[in-house]
């Protein structure tokens, strides 16, 4: 793979609406170069994870319902919000799109043979809406599921470094797109497992095969009622 990048002229700045590469366009221009340096198998495999591995945290969130039906219900609670507060932060992050409608760096700069193909125009750059997802899910799985966040923070950072790697992104467009999942995904995981109640009722009735039993209540002496009467 070879990328070139044209000198900035003006037909090209003409396309703006947004000029971001002021703020790290350099920056940019020296990760696709070390993307151009890199092993071609290595290439692959980013861009690769940058294309599909979305679906990594959909798996989570799966196992994260699992491992909570052993759990008490405002880890239930959490966990069954995760997806729809997934959806709430990419549709923050959307409208944030169409106010700033900054063009892609790929675009801007005039880079050609970067990792992924250069999307077309009214198609904007800031903030990355990857980013935005992978860490909207990994921020609400934190809140419901430490172990599972954790692996998901690491998948995340990679997710988000892989669309400045690709060339589709500034690195600004994703630190700004991991500040948006933050912001929108803890208040809201806090705020599901105020839906606990909801759970333990749901629990006793036709859900409980989907929500599962729950964590043991303990005992006054403090050992599970289960364990007492084996």
């Amino acid at each position: 793979m070879t990328v070139s990048v044209a000198p900035a002229a003006a037909p090209v700045r003409a396309l703006a609406v947004y000029d971001g590469s002021g703020i790290d366009g350099g920056l940019y221009r020296r990760v696709v170069g070390w993307a151009d340096a890199a092993p071609h198998w290595s290439d692959e495999l980013v861009r690769i994870w940058s294309a599909l591995g979305l679906g990594l945290f959909a798996v989570l969130m799966a196992v994260a319902w699992w491992r909570a039906r052993g759990a008490g219900p405002a880890v239930m609670a959490r966990v069954l919000a995760s997806p729809l507060i997934v959806v709430a932060a990419y549709a923050v992050n959307s409208a944030f799109k169409g106010v700033v409608e900054e063009v892609r760096p790929c675009a801007q700069l005039g880079v050609r043979g970067t990792l992924e193909a250069c999307p077309g125009a009214g198609d904007w750059s800031f903030p990355s809406n990857h980013t935005v997802i992978a860490v909207a899910a990994a921020a609400a799985l934190w809140c419901a599921d430490r172990r599972l966040g954790a692996i998901a923070a690491v998948a995340a950072v990679l997710m988000g470094a892989s669309r400045v790697w690709v060339g589709v992104h500034y690195p600004h467009d994703v630190l700004v797109g991991a500040l948006v999942g933050v912001l929108v995904a803890v208040p809201l995981a806090l705020a599901a497992g105020r839906a606990a109640p909801l759970v333990d009722r749901a629990r006793g009735g036709a859900l409980r095969p989907f929500l599962g039993a729950g964590a043991a209540a303990p005992a006054p002496g403090g050992v599970p009622l289960e364990s007492q009467r084996r």
